[in-house]
């Protein structure tokens, strides 16, 4: 049994689209003067997200209608659950790291998250192998997604109540300066002179925004436009629309455009994997002072999280009787084990400009994306196996 495990194991490790993630990753590695133009990755990112959209949407419309009330409840669950991995992260970061909190905050809401690239390579390595999904997982990507930054909202705001700074420091954190207005002193909390000079450097804007009325409120309509209507999103979302209208009239319509989104989906996972390669091995860099326990964190969690979610998914199929696809338990550990590094940083840059954008980026990017689409996505597929029994 272990012997066919490594044997399946070793085979998915070396699948073509892992290969051009190696090949971007050495590039970087090695130095070469080698740019990915930015123009095309942005390009790469829409078309990923419109064709996964337009082939779930294209599957969706075959789908019975008395199958909507099990596929809706456990579109529910993971929403729920990726909210429950947010705050698991949290508390695991502060066991395992010395971040200041409103980072361990910010990185929780980057794993709460899910992400599209994450989930665009496992779909094409269990296309590769053969291995079936359901129709509905793309919208799984889509409301998975936005758990993450209600978490990253609701901590920081308890922060914030706690006496947060401009400069994202806590009252016991090193560099912590007394908000402007405040009726009284934070016994033991470091002079601002006194300090390495972090807050001093901040951006005065930054110090005037922070001290201004309301600006404590997180939930502005700006924010819930930014969380709900951001362009990934709507992207998916709107690629799931058009194939599910299109699906409905059946082949001769799908059939034109099919070329174009599934078929040549693989091609151009590999470009965005090349990329993705040379990115994370550059991002590597900012983890230096991220300290060992967050290094562990970055390879460690994923694999936690990713099983938590296939017995999820597992109990919730024994529990209401729905069936799924093999590939739905392994792309339903990727949407619970990955971490978000395009929705959630925008969102964050707007709600919580006190935090470090480098290091939850260093972690998803860096560390959790290359671990999931190189070890995770294999590793998943066996565990699936053992899990679903299929």
């Amino acid at each position: 049994m272990l012997l066919e495990f490594w044997t399946n194991f070793t085979h998915n490790l070396f699948k073509p689209l892992l290969l051009f993630f190696y090949f971007g990753f050495l590039l970087a590695l090695l130095k070469v003067p080698f740019e990915f133009p930015n123009a095309v990755y942005q390009g790469l990112t829409m078309y990923l997200l419109i064709a996964i959209g337009w082939h779930g949407g294209e599957e969706l419309a075959g789908i019975e209608f008395t199958q909507f009330g099990g596929i809706l409840g456990f579109i529910v669950t993971g929403f729920v659950l990726n909210f429950l991995i947010g705050c698991l992260a949290y508390y695991l970061l502060k066991h395992l790291t010395k971040m200041r909190e409103i980072d361990r905050a910010t990185v929780s809401g980057y794993y709460g998250s899910d992400s599209a690239g994450t989930f665009a390579t496992c779909l094409g390595v269990l296309s590769t192998v053969g291995i079936a999904i359901d129709a509905y997982m793309p919208v799984m990507l889509a409301i998975m997604e936005i758990p993450g930054c209600l978490v990253a909202l609701f901590l920081v705001a308890r922060l914030r109540h706690k006496g947060l700074d401009a400069a994202g420091n806590m009252p016991h954190e090193p560099g912590y300066t007394v908000p402007a207005g405040a009726m009284h002193a934070v016994v033991g909390a470091p002079n601002a002179a006194d300090s390495t000079g972090l807050a001093l450097d901040m951006t005065s804007e930054s110090h005037l925004e922070a001290d201004r009325p309301g600006k404590e409120r997180l939930l502005s309509p700006e924010l819930l436009r930014e969380v709900f209507l951001n362009p990934g999103i709507c992207l998916l979302l709107g690629g799931i629309a058009i194939g599910f209208i299109s699906g409905l009239q059946g082949s001769k319509v799908t059939g034109v455009d099919d070329p174009v989104f599934v078929t040549a989906f693989q091609g151009a996972l590999c470009l965005f994997l090349l990329e993705m390669g040379l990115t994370a091995a550059r991002k590597l860099k900012d983890l230096k002072s991220a300290g060992r326990g967050f290094i562990v964190f970055g390879v460690v969690a994923p694999n936690i999280f990713a099983t938590i979610g296939m017995f999820v998914a597992h109990s919730y199929a024994q529990l209401t009787g729905v069936h799924f696809e093999l590939g739905s338990y392994v792309l339903f550990a990727v949407l619970c084990g990955a971490a978000s590094y395009i929705a959630v940083p925008a969102i964050q840059r707007l709600a919580i400009p006190e935090a470090s954008p480098s290091l939850p980026l260093a972690a998803s990017l860096g560390l959790t994306f290359s671990y999931n689409v190189t070890i995770g996505i294999p590793l998943y597929i066996e565990i699936a196996h053992l899990i679903s029994g299929q």
